[in-house]
């Protein structure tokens, strides 16, 4: 049976000039190769020859890499390209006899990986992203490989993490609304002297809910999230650090809208020189690059969005300070918050002797949300330890389908529990509050 005639399209290396072969079978296409590249015909100088060989390559590896399109029942193009894959060209419209067209286009096959999650958009008008290609078209193979290694840190999927789990922290989450969800909800009102907020910062004691926070704007938002730290961006190799942070932001526009989430940023950017303070060069490059980058932008209307944490702001250099527009202090929970957190973690469960939240809201002054788990946690290994006991003096082995179950929480357990855990970050809260003072920023209450 005759082989259906195929087109095959190559370009030389740098896509100056393109060459289609119209041949029977593949291997007529091995012999016209042969005669374009051996002939001495077809070789008047040493520039056609290297064209030529780079179209010889092309070819070649078209041909090894999908060897059976030769044989499609349908006439085809392609055009290869070494850095980006295989692209359907364009083909042309054909017309119905009443004139109309019947060229369809299909949908793309390359799909963004990032939107394949099941990232919940708001109800009330944040609208599904196009799905885009991974990777903007990069110069070299070096930037796409250095955007790779950037792309373990996308969070695929959904967080799952709502604002109504996250207890307390009314003003951080309000404030985090207003910068970061209402400009992608309404765009329109967001222009001029009211652009959205670029860059903002979430300080306060560890385990007060900063990454909470920054997971609960990528599950309500339907952005790309860039989950960042110090060794993302830092690279041995002189000059990566700088590139890898161009790399970021030229991704996050490619995605946007998108959020940067820079987690522990002092170990990134803290305060450059001066007093004594001894800084590599890479360090000053990699801070000038971060630098430049956030200022580049607050000269588009792109919305991608810089949402940085730390546990010490004070250490963190003025320039940044600037660039981080919105300082949204997240401090330790108050009563109403510790409250929600242990009748969350430790619910009272019909039949069984109340559990006494309002001991423990009153004797967890000072404890961050991280300490409050750590408690509710040890209180729940009592009953734990108690079966495990009883478990351990049996000489026989128990099958375990025949495990006795833990029992219940007691009030002795939460007692006990109490006096094990102790708070981890109360004694530097004057300090957080203090920089609030001078740099935070807050929602006057309505008059």
């Amino acid at each position: 049976m005759a082989l259906q005639k195929q087109t095959l399209v190559a370009t030389s290396s740098n896509h100056a000039e393109i060459i289609a072969l119209h041949e029977a079978s593949r291997e007529c296409v091995w012999l016209s190769l042969q005669e374009l590249l051996f002939n001495p015909r077809h070789r008047s100088g040493e520039e056609k020859t290297v064209r030529y060989l780079s179209l010889f390559s092309s070819l070649l590896l078209l041909l090894w890499r999908d060897p059976l399109t030769m044989a499609t029942d349908e006439p085809s193009q392609t055009r290869w390209s070494f850095l980006f894959g295989r692209k359907k060209l364009p083909e042309e419209e054909s017309h119905n006899e009443d004139g109309s067209s019947s060229n369809k286009e299909e949908p793309s096959p390359v799909t963004n990986p990032v939107q394949e999650g099941n990232n919940t958009a708001l109800a009330n008008g944040i609208r599904e992203k196009p799905k885009k290609s991974m990777f903007p078209p990069f110069e070299s193979a070096e930037t796409r490989a250095l955007a790779e290694s950037l792309s373990r840190d996308i969070i695929r999927g959904n967080p799952n993490i709502k604002w109504e789990s996250i207890k307390g922290l009314e003003n951080a989450k309000r404030l985090l609304k207003e910068a970061v969800v209402m400009p992608i909800k309404y765009p329109s009102y967001f222009n001029g002297l009211l652009s959205p907020w670029k860059g903002i910062l979430l300080f306060g004691p560890p385990g007060t809910g900063k990454t909470m926070l920054a997971k609960a704007v990528a599950t309500e938002c339907n952005t790309t999230f860039f989950n960042i730290s110090a060794s993302s961006v830092v690279s041995k190799w002189r000059g990566d650090s700088e590139k890898l942070i161009r790399v970021l932001f030229d991704l996050a526009r490619h995605h946007a809208p998108s959020t940067i989430f820079l987690d522990e940023i002092d170990a990134i950017i803290s305060q450059r020189g001066g007093e004594g303070r001894s800084e590599h060069e890479a360090s000053r490059r990699l801070k000038t690059e971060l630098l430049i980058q956030m200022d580049g932008l607050q000269k588009t209307n792109e919305l991608v969005f810089v949402l940085a944490a730390t546990n010490l702001p004070w250490e963190l250099d003025a320039a940044m300070l600037r660039r981080l527009e919105k300082r949204i202090l997240v401090p330790l929970p108050d009563p109403e918050a510790r409250r929600g957190m242990f009748e969350m973690l430790l619910p009272s469960q019909p039949g069984d002797e109340p559990l006494p939240h309002d001991v423990l809201v009153e004797k967890s002054e000072g404890y961050s949300g991280s300490d409050i788990r750590i408690l509710c946690k040890e209180a729940a290994m009592q009953p734990l330890r108690r079966t495990l006991a009883v478990l351990e003096d049996t000489e026989e082995l128990v099958p375990e389908d025949e495990l006795p179950e833990v029992g219940p929480i007691l009030p002795q357990d939460i007692d006990r529990a109490l006096s094990n855990t102790r708070p981890s970050a109360h004694l530097h809260a004057h300090l957080y509050d203090k920089f609030n003072d001078d740099y935070g920023s807050q929602i006057l209450k309505e008059l």
